[in-house]
């Protein structure tokens, strides 16, 4: 390199180096006087981008080297803050307001891999058996190792009628498969009710936009109208979360005006917020569709399913109503995704996706990495006899970050022989295929009949199938829901089931 170019080289580095030292100065201003400038570090971060301008093998566009050293940063922090090129604003827009061509995959970032967050009904990703935890390792052909979430999803959406080939790594089975998949209008739909029997309400809601809360509503206010409401069935299985807003907007549904549905806490001035159930927290982004709700939503007798795949929003609503002890929470214990990311614009086509604070039950539970437990815990799936594989949780993800009342866990095979290991992994793999495309709601589905019977005060049965039985079942009396009456049925040989107490606020 001449010595011109090398000198805008070592000029476009200081000015870098610049840039950092006054982003410095103004977090040491307005964070902590105590902190000091770390000068070496970035003086470190100027001579690695000059040395790549003037040394690396082929020339670099300084926007590209910018925007990586940045992605780099943000993303090392936690599996939940990113970089936001102009692309993923988009997509962030589509994602809780529109629809797209597409395979209907909610995805993140681990170990440098796209990770499956949720597989979106009714799409054919869960068509084929997509489960939540799976790592996506190439699209059509290209590794994803490295691959941002934007990109990713560029990568994946395209023009409904095409194919796209995704490779998949199932850590539970150390396996690799392959899915040829064909693109969809991808309309995400929140919400998809049904009335189970006169009196008797099914919702499953999908995901948090803007239309959840409104959904929901019309949908219990058009079963109401045919019957007056005896029992609701809320299902948050599966369910990835979204918009804060709509969570405490279907929350509020359930609870008394202004009771506490969350709060947060963080550093930054505004992360610590108390939200309750008033519209100046829900319908900030359209009139209060809440108010016009059925009284009788307020008390009638309510069952929220949960599952490892349910989290951020959907943990939100099953820790409220379960702190006020206005439902029973059935099902398996939430993904624990209790931490608030902000968006904070750097440019008007770019932003960073921050981490800023942490989640936190009515009772002072923290959500993060420990996620709801249930009240009831039944995990069985289907009954045909399959239990639903395990799914990675937040605690699983590496740099995630800790909850204070986190537990450590650990799952070992270390004592199993070879035989046995090898006769799980062949189990799960055959669960997984019967599994495939399952709909949930409906006759084979075993945790939906449990909360049928819940809701009806007839007896309910917790049922756990072991790795090499035909059908071992277990069955359990169920705490009678609060709002409910009717005279709890024994089974004969039952073991009651224990609530587990909330702590005190703190």
């Amino acid at each position: 390199m001449n010595s011109v170019a090398q000198k805008f080289v070592w000029i476009g580095a200081g000015a870098v180096l610049g840039v950092a030292l006054s982003v410095a100065l103004t977090v040491d201003a307005s964070r902590d006087a105590k902190s000091t400038i770390p000068v070496d570090e970035l003086r470190t971060f100027s001579e690695v981008y000059a040395r790549i301008k003037n040394d690396y093998v082929v020339p670099v566009d300084d926007k590209k080297l910018i925007e990586q050293a940045i992605g780099g940063m943000v993303s090392g922090l936690d599996p939940h803050s990113n970089f936001l090129d102009e692309q993923a604003f988009k997509d962030m827009r589509t994602t809780t307001t529109g629809k797209f061509g597409g395979v209907g995959i909610e995805i993140g970032t681990e170990d440098g891999y796209i990770k499956v967050v949720s597989p979106i009904d009714e799409t054919p990703a869960a068509r084929a058996g997509i489960r939540a935890g799976d790592l996506i390792t190439r699209v059509d052909g290209d590794s994803t190792r490295g691959l941002t979430t934007s990109k990713a999803v560029e990568k994946m959406r395209g023009t409904p009628g095409t194919k796209v080939r995704l490779e998949i790594y199932r850590k539970d089975e150390r396996s690799t498969i392959t899915h040829t998949l064909t693109r969809e209008q991808i309309k995400l739909q929140a919400v998809k009710a049904k009335l189970i029997e006169p009196g008797y309400s099914y919702l499953r809601v999908r995901t948090f936009n803007e239309l959840t809360v409104a959904d929901v509503v019309k949908a219990l206010t058009d079963h109401h109208a045919q019957a007056p409401l005896k029992g609701v069935v809320l299902d948050l299985r599966n369910n990835p979360g979204g918009l804060l807003d709509a969570s405490v907007g279907l929350s509020a549904l359930f609870l008394p005006k202004d009771t506490l549905v969350v709060y947060t806490e963080g550093r930054m001035d505004g992360t610590r917020v108390r939200y309750t159930a008033a519209k100046e927290f829900y319908a900030r982004r359209g009139p209060d569709v809440v108010a016009g709700a059925p009284e009788i939503l307020k008390t009638v007798p309510l069952v929220v399913l949960t599952n490892g795949g349910s989290a951020s929003a959907s943990e939100i609503v099953a820790g409220a109503l379960q702190d006020h002890k206005r439902a029973t929470i059935m099902g398996t214990t939430t993904f624990g995704k209790g931490s608030v990311q902000n968006i904070i614009p750097l440019s008007a086509t770019t932003g960073v996706k921050l981490t800023t604070s942490r989640y936190f039950t009515p009772n002072g539970r923290s959500i993060q990495a420990t996620g709801i437990e249930t009240d009831v815990l039944i995990d069985q799936l289907t009954f045909d006899g399959v239990v639903a594989p395990k799914t990675q949780r937040e605690k699983d993800l590496s740099r995630h970050l800790t909850g204070k009342d986190e537990k450590a866990e650990a799952e070992s095979t270390e004592d199993l022989t070879e035989e046995a290991q090898e006769a799980k992994l062949n189990k799960a793999r055959e669960d997984a295929k019967k599994l495939k495309g399952f709909d949930w709601g409906n006759e084979k589905d075993f945790l939906y009949a449990q909360a049928v019977n819940q809701i009806k005060g007839l007896p309910v049965v917790r049922s756990t199938i072991e790795a090499n039985s035909a059908a071992a079942a277990v069955s359990a009396t169920v705490p009678a829901l609060p709002t409910t009456n009717a005279a709890q049925q024994k089974v004969p040989n039952a073991k009651p089931v224990a609530k587990k107490d909330s702590p005190a606020v703190k």
